[in-house]
């Protein structure tokens, strides 16, 4: 098992602090599917997966990831929700979030049209995903200057 580093453990608590407030109001029944600690969950256990490495089809943390695989194996562990393999599935998997609504454990897809890759909202404006081959999952920010670039759309499974 991968050790989580200090910067990834304060993170993580700050995940926390930052989603402690009540949800805002739900909008239908897919917004209900789960709890706010599930969701903290999901984020914690993919900040938990930083550093593990990219592979193509990959869903195991032994095995490495590719961007779905990893949200499928966070969200089974975490929650028993079993989400669609393949990213453009993912494009319409739970319910459309604005991006001023967004919570942990919500899911990113980036993509115009064709959805081309996803990662795990994880508060604090970042999320958590498996960029590319020969890289690792890491932790990026919604606004640095490569992904605010890239269309987004965001989902509440």
């Amino acid at each position: 098992m991968r050790r989580l580093a200090l910067p990834t453990l304060a993170v993580a608590a700050a995940v926390l602090a930052g989603c402690a407030g009540t949800p805002g109001p739900a909008r239908g029944p897919a917004y209900a599917r789960l709890s706010a600690e599930q969701a903290s969950d999901i984020a914690i256990h993919a900040l938990g997966l930083v550093g593990t490495p990219y592979r193509y089809g990959g869903n195991t943390p032994d095995g490495g990831f590719d961007c779905s695989g990893l949200i499928g194996y966070v969200y089974n562990s975490r929650a028993g929700v079993a989400p669609p393999r393949t990213v453009a599935q993912l494009s319409g998997f739970g319910a459309a979030v604005d991006q001023d609504e967004l919570r942990t454990g919500d899911l990113v897809v980036f993509g115009r049209g064709r959805p081309t890759h996803a990662g795990i909202y994880v508060g604090q404006g970042r999320f958590v995903h498996a960029p590319s081959t020969g890289g690792t999952v890491r932790l990026d920010y919604l606004q640095s200057r490569y992904w605010a670039q890239q269309h987004a759309s965001f989902r509440r499974p």
